[in-house]
């Protein structure tokens, strides 16, 4: 049997994962695949759903009973940090209402530890394309976005009430640890499909033209040029490798986030 792999459609993931859902790496297991955001994913970890599975850094507290977390294939980086968008005029989140993409994402983590001395007066869970425009109609104060909105969002007429990621970084010096993928105990081999998922990172940056039909068809609309910066953003040296930075910034955001109260506390992850 195939084993199951889960990721978002965006471009980042099906460029990294494309060699491998395609059986372009020797020896490494089929793999079916699904589609879905990360939100979902995060939910359907926690039934044990997919043998393979990108989730949020936030949400592993809840998961690494079941799940191993691989030092490869995930998100984190600098200068990529989710985005506070607010339309002009606005100065501070005072009374305002904010649309998150998800409770369990790492975007939300990070906002609610900046946020945590001056919370908004309300948070809403909406699907991540409903944001910006939320925002721009005025349904919503502001809005929580991450991934190619920090490209776009200009579009929208909104602008950037705060960087959280130059916030994270500029407070602890450490790379933004946003998405991570986790292998299912007794599913799969964890150092089996780290090998599998390096090979497939090195595979697409050896040949990108290989993956740019499969990246485009599913970059919900995206235009090649947005494309291409959000993988040059989102793939980079912690796609490869983790290393003592990307498992230090892991367990510094876990460490904040249960000394806050806001997760339950976990192992230190660094290996």
């Amino acid at each position: 049997m195939a084993l199951s792999l889960a990721v978002s459609p965006c471009p980042n993931d099906t460029f990294v994962f494309h060699a491998l859902v395609h059986g372009l790496i020797p020896g490494a297991e089929p793999v079916e695949l699904t589609f879905a955001d990360v939100d979902v994913t995060n939910t359907a970890a926690e039934r044990g759903a997919f043998d393979l599975v990108k989730v949020s850094f936030a949400a592993l507290p809840w998961l690494l009973d079941d799940y191993e977390l691989l030092p490869c294939g995930g998100a984190l980086g600098r200068g990529c940090g989710p985005l506070v968008l607010t339309r002009e005029g606005r100065t501070d989140l005072t009374g305002a209402t904010v649309a998150v993409p998800g409770d369990r994402t790492t975007a939300y983590l990070l906002f609610r530890l900046w946020s945590e001395q001056h919370p908004p007066a309300r948070v809403e869970v909406v699907p991540f394309h409903q944001i910006m425009p939320g925002v721009a109609e005025g349904r919503f104060d502001a809005g929580l976005v991450i991934h190619e909105a920090r490209f776009t969002y200009p579009r929208h007429g909104l602008t950037a009430l705060v960087d959280l990621g130059e916030w994270w970084e500029g407070d602890t010096g450490l790379p933004i640890p946003l998405g991570a993928i986790l292998a299912r105990k007794g599913a799969v081999d964890p150092a089996e499909a780290a090998e599998w998922i390096r090979k497939s990172v090195s595979m697409a940056w050896a040949n990108p033209d290989a993956s740019r039909e499969f990246v485009l068809a599913n970059a919900q609309e995206m235009e090649p040029d947005v494309v291409r910066r959000h993988i040059g953003l989102y793939v980079n040296e912690f796609t490869l490798d983790l290393g003592e930075e990307g498992f230090a910034a892991a367990d510094a955001l876990l460490g904040r986030a249960a000394a806050a109260g806001i997760t339950p506390v976990v192992k230190p992850l660094g290996r």
